[in-house]
């Protein structure tokens, strides 16, 4: 940086700030960025008891009231209307607010009780029944947005309009990575057997936002490159990638002197991670050392590269490489119509291979310091969207109470939080927004939520904007 652009990026002169980047660099890099792979100073803010986090995302809302809200009343007021008692003037889409009448649909679906601690599951989830004593059930998450794109968008970032960094990319920008051949922060798409493809997951998500661009997702593929521009072209070997790169960053610290601007440098890093990237991402991707029992235990789907089953796989051989962040997302769950049908298709998709990678990370010694995330954006109405009969039902979006479910890294062991009213519409114990969920997932990182901040035009932005708090009831 020359004295001229000293001057001018300091506002008061040359302040304590300056002169102590003068002297050492990372102290000021501590406010602006994270190392490669140490992450910033200070961080994590006290001791973690997770390392990393597999966010299962299940894309378009999961019925709660199907899978893990059982509610046996809603029988005996079958097709009637929602009493005003339980709505309470509150709105709904546009998908339904034009209907005449907004029955009562309860669950065709059978309910048993899961685990020592009698967790009641849908029979869509047999597979996750099994693992009901590793794992926390959150009946209560409730959102501010109702339509999907601002809700997805608001669980993902911490704000329903988008710009805003992922939760993934934080966690990347606060810890670095413990592998300096991966990304800290790495994305997956189930494609194969989506039912519903029409809903776009639109690479924002796991966008750094405001934050530099090496944080942001990277984004792995089910078929050619895993990563996109990795392999060499024709005719060029290592040797010669090595010395265009060198080249090339000779040239690009020769700008970031001159214009001082981190973007450049994370460009450069990004090109490194690029070129260690060639040797570590062949070796993760070659599933032929991994043992028949292994495809047992995650489906036959695991086989076939793309699907949820392949992904939970590959995620699990990513938590165990050291990266930071894995971001699976699913979709197929927004059920307007024919839901029984198509909720039980989408969870015979999903739910061995959910299970799965639970059992495998706790075999391997590695849920403990592995925090497993599942659930989607918001959840579904207890009335029914379009025509109600005996054995076909569609529901609509409901923000106000949905399940999700947590293990390892930190959370209790065969615990369920919070209770809804007897038609699954409003949480009446232990109501958990958002950004609790988002301050909690980083408390158990080792982050304080209300200290992980950067500065950008002229303000501290958070992920959990000024809300928040973390909820001690579900951690260990």
């Amino acid at each position: 940086m020359t004295r001229r652009q000293l001057l001018g990026k300091t506002s008061t002169g040359i302040g304590v700030a300056a002169l102590a980047s003068l002297l050492n660099p990372k102290l000021l890099a501590a406010a602006t960025d994270a190392s490669a792979t140490g992450g910033l100073p200070g961080l994590p803010h006290f001791p973690p008891k997770a390392k990393r986090v597999i966010y299962l995302h299940q894309s378009g809302a999961p019925s709660q009231i199907d899978l893990f809200d059982y509610k046996p009343k809603l029988i005996d007021v079958a097709g009637s209307e929602l009493p005003d008692s339980i709505r309470q003037g509150q709105r709904i889409t546009g998908m339904t607010s034009g209907q005449n009448s907004l029955p009562v649909a309860p669950s065709i679906f059978k309910f048993s009780r899961a685990g020592e601690q009698g967790m009641w599951m849908s029979e869509l989830l047999p597979h996750t029944a099994k693992i009901a004593d590793d794992i926390t059930l959150v009946k209560t998450v409730n959102t501010d947005a109702i339509n999907h794109d601002p809700a997805i968008t608001f669980i993902q970032t911490g704000f329903t309009q988008p710009g805003r960094p992922s939760l993934g990319a934080w966690v990347s920008y606060g810890l670095g990575s413990e592998n300096q051949n991966l990304p800290s922060f790495v994305v997956l798409l189930s494609q194969a057997n989506a039912l519903n493809r029409d809903q776009p997951l639109f690479s924002r998500l796991w966008s750094a936002g405001f934050l530099p661009s090496k944080y942001q997702g990277v984004r792995f593929r089910a078929s050619g490159d895993p990563v996109l521009f990795l392999a060499n072209p024709d005719g060029i070997d290592k040797d010669d990638r090595r010395a265009m790169l060198d080249s090339l960053n000779e040239l690009n610290h020769i700008t970031e002197e001159n214009y001082g601007d981190p973007e450049i440098s994370a460009r450069i890093s990004q090109y490194e991670m690029a070129y260690r990237m060639q040797t570590s991402v062949p070796d993760l991707t070659d599933l032929s050392k991994e043992p028949e029992s292994t495809f047992e235990m995650y489906g036959p789907d695991s086989r076939k590269p793309g699907t949820y089953a392949a992904n939970c796989l590959m995620a699990r051989r990513l938590a165990e490489r050291g990266v930071r962040f894995i971001q699976l997302y699913h979709r197929g769950w927004d059920q307007h119509n024919d839901l029984p049908r198509d909720l039980a298709l989408q969870c015979k998709g999903t739910d061995q291979a959910s299970a799965a990678l639970v059992q495998d990370l706790k075999q391997r010694g590695l849920l403990d310091d592995t925090l497993v995330i599942w659930g989607g954006e918001f959840g579904r109405t207890v009335y029914c969207q379009g025509h109600l009969t005996k054995e076909n039902y569609g529901r609509d979006h409901h923000p106000r109470c949905f399940s999700m479910w947590f293990a390892g890294g930190g959370m209790k062991h065969g615990f369920s939080l919070g209770e809804t009213d007897d038609y699954s519409y409003n949480p009446i114990s232990d109501p958990v927004p958002i950004h609790d969920i988002q301050a909690t997932v980083l408390h158990c990182l080792g982050i304080d939520h209300k200290r992980l901040t950067y500065k950008f035009q002229g303000r501290h932005f958070r992920l959990t904007d000024v809300a928040g708090n973390v909820n001690d009831k579900i951690l260990t």
